[in-house]
């Protein structure tokens, strides 16, 4: 069984183009059109999501080839395209930019090749007039079993501008057409930080500027020449059920245990993918914010995501109650999972650039210190050396990292091997008291690019925290067994 559904990738010639803003353009148009949009985005990038979300007001999943797999990359499609109108995919970084040099791995293509989806190809067109056809003519022809169907230019300096790139594509390619542009427009610049663009709350991108995009949009782009080639993308064979856990399965476990999700301006980066497969193992998610609650809610584990802490680092420091409740949840043996900034805050201290160390949770002892360069980027695979809160030994995943701090044990840290069943809880002690504590490394982690291995996952009796940003759809298992931690923890609590 075969299902239609209209979509585009909107794929770049290479990182900052701007992919994300004629990604949100055209949704924010069409879903002014009364369209129903569902948003993807190619790779492992948390904050061009959050621009997808607030243009459609809905939810924006991940599509990325190395980390989920051929089968769950078609089985999220399917799944998050129910009753849409129509789909948008905005690639990540460069069309055929991946995992590998070599390989069309973890690149956009791959997955336009596998959603069998036409290709919008965004182009920076300032300072540029003919040479916009040698471009484009080397994209198309570059991978003769994918569809390059329309060109999009940004930074069009005027219609003149955008009438000279539309003429030079003509005359090499008509069957290629350009279908429009945006113009350059720096007072309405989506605003950036040192991960890329900044999260998309409603201070850094207020509703007129969507609203300004969409409207740029419909004056300046062929929507519904782009409409007529997405609806022409030929019907996707039914994905298999089994790996992407839905509503069925949800309901027949739901209320197994509450995990509290860290959820505020310092913390957001999560997969939704990976939130659904813990709500498909029965977990109810709570959310909290270390930010501005004084007590954690009633639940069975933590869960810590990336984000900013070392942006909000004074304001996590402040909340010193916060801070204490989180000690004490470890203390009584409550399962805590940090990735990243999770990791950063469970820390002794964040050290930002300016030098200035800010006191933290202090269950793994070491400080997390901000540097002016970046310290790791890329995807990795983990496998575990020990049992702990996800699963037994030899457990593997793929994720990746991409930081700019790192980590600094303190003279309290003792390392030790890792061990075949988690150690007994007990009241962490307080950093200030500079007693020992033990800490295990329970990851063995191996970079996809040049193959190195190093040890990770730090480990603390109910703690265990890592830099790497895993996708579970790599490894099922792994939500099965956070949550299976979580029961435990329940029933424990029961007694």
């Amino acid at each position: 069984m075969s299902r239609a559904i209209p979509r585009l990738v909107v794929a770049g010639t290479a990182s900052g183009v701007g992919k994300t803003t004629a990604t949100v353009a055209i949704a924010r148009a069409l879903r002014a059109r009364g369209l129903q949009v569902a948003l993807f985005k190619c790779g492992p990038d948390y904050l061009d999501p959050t621009y997808h979300a607030r243009a459609v007001a809905g939810t924006s999943h991940n599509l990325d080839g190395w980390m989920m797999g051929r089968e769950a990359v078609l089985s999220t499609f399917a799944a998050e395209t129910a009753g849409a109108d129509v789909a948008l995919i905005e690639g990540v970084m460069g069309l055929f930019d991946g995992a590998s040099p070599t390989g069309e791995e973890g690149s956009t293509a791959e997955i336009a090749k596998w959603l069998e989806a036409p290709v919008a190809l965004v182009v920076d067109a300032s300072g540029m007039a003919r040479s916009v056809a040698a471009l484009v003519q080397g994209f198309a022809g570059f991978d003769p079993a994918l569809r390059v169907a329309a060109v999009v230019c940004n930074q069009v300096g005027s219609r003149g501008h955008l009438d000279i790139l539309r003429q030079a594509q003509a005359q090499v390619n008509r069957s290629l057409p350009v279908l429009g542009g945006l113009p350059r427009d720096e007072a309405q610049r989506f605003p950036e930080r040192h991960l890329g663009l900044r999260t998309a709350d409603e201070a850094a991108l207020p509703e007129e500027r969507l609203d300004h995009w969409g409207a740029q949009a419909e004056a300046w782009i062929g929507l519904d020449a782009l409409l007529e080639i997405a609806r022409a993308a030929p019907p996707l064979p039914a994905a298999g059920a089994a790996a992407t856990p839905g509503a069925a399965t949800a309901g027949a476990q739901r209320g197994r245990a509450r995990i509290g999700l860290a959820f505020d301006e310092a913390f957001h980066f999560y997969y939704a993918d990976n939130l659904r497969r813990l709500e498909a193992a029965g977990a109810e998610l709570v959310r909290f914010s270390p930010i501005h609650d004084a007590r954690l809610p009633d639940v069975d584990a933590l869960y810590l995501g990336g984000g900013y802490p070392e942006v909000h680092a004074e304001r996590l420091a402040a909340n010193a109650a916060l801070r204490g409740e989180i000690r004490a949840f470890a203390g009584r043996g409550g399962p805590i999972y940090a990735e990243c900034g999770g990791l950063m805050y469970l820390t002794e201290a964040i050290r930002t650039l300016d030098g200035r160390a800010h006191p933290m949770v202090g269950l793994v002892p070491a400080e997390a210190a901000m540097c002016e360069k970046l310290q790791a980027l890329g995807y990795v695979e983990v496998e575990t050396q020990a049992r702990t809160l996800l699963g037994g030994a030899g457990l593997r995943f793929r994720g990746h990292q991409f930081r700019y701090s790192e980590l600094r044990p303190s003279q309290r840290a003792v390392p030790v091997e890792p061990s075949a069943a988690p150690a007994p809880a007990e009241q962490p002690p307080s950093p200030s008291t500079q007693a020992p504590l033990p800490i295990e490394h329970a990851y063995s982690v191996r970079r996809r690019r040049g193959g190195q291995v190093s040890r990770e996952g730090y480990r603390t009796a109910s703690v265990l925290a890592s830099y790497v940003h895993a996708h579970w759809a790599s490894n099922p298992l792994v939500p099965e067994g956070l949550v299976a931690s979580a029961a435990a923890h329940r029933k424990e609590r029961a007694r």
